[in-house]
């Protein structure tokens, strides 16, 4: 169990960090003491040391023996894989600055990309770092969907009426596939170290 502790530590900065962020009276207060720049400056490097910590915690956790808790069957690797395909598609359509109707109706498409990433690695990964790890994200983004929820913030309703949105989507949809597609043949292995396809 000691071998999870760097993992739950990275855990903990990063998804603090983001927790830190929601909470919107805190960081006006900080910003008025600190400055924008101060406090964007130390959010980066504070994510970036959780996401540090995370990659080695995990790394030092495989490496010492991954603790078993239930075994998938082979066939969850399908609907996870479709579930990764709409969380790329998401993720793109989360990045775009032109409005497109995914965004509106999906209304933060990057938390939902975040919970059904975590969800299709948490139906093929049945060790207890997986579970831990994977968790962690899906725990958070719907801890985030509720606190925006609460705050009355409705997303992107603007984006469903906005010229070009179809086209906006569209590039959202073949990025999205494409970046699939090359997690599938060839950076999940060369990324994470596991092989996708053959698993």
């Amino acid at each position: 169990m000691s071998t999870l502790i760097p993992l739950i530590l990275g855990l903990v900065i990063f998804l603090g960090c983001h927790i830190v962020t929601r909470q919107r009276d805190l960081r006006a207060r900080l910003i008025a003491s600190k400055g924008e720049k101060f406090y964007r400056a130390m959010y980066s490097l504070v994510s970036l040391l959780g996401v540090a910590l995370i990659a080695h915690g995990f790394k030092v956790y495989r490496a010492a023996g991954m603790i078993p808790v239930w075994d998938p069957p082979r066939w969850l690797a399908h609907p996870a894989m479709l579930l990764m395909w709409a969380s790329m598609i998401l993720l793109v359509a989360s990045n775009i600055n032109a409005p497109g109707k995914i965004k509106a109706r999906t209304k933060h498409p990057m938390l939902l990309a975040t919970k059904i990433w975590a969800t299709a690695h948490l139906l093929v990964n049945g060790d207890l770092g997986s579970i831990i790890l994977f968790g962690a994200f899906l725990a958070w983004a719907v801890w985030a969907r509720i606190m925006l929820k609460r705050a009355g913030d409705v997303g992107h309703p603007e984006a469903a009426t906005a010229p070009n949105a179809a086209r906006y989507d569209l590039i959202a949809i073949v990025a999205g596939t494409a970046i699939t597609a090359l997690f599938v043949v060839w950076a999940h292995k060369f990324l994470i170290g596991v092989a996708i396809i053959g698993v």
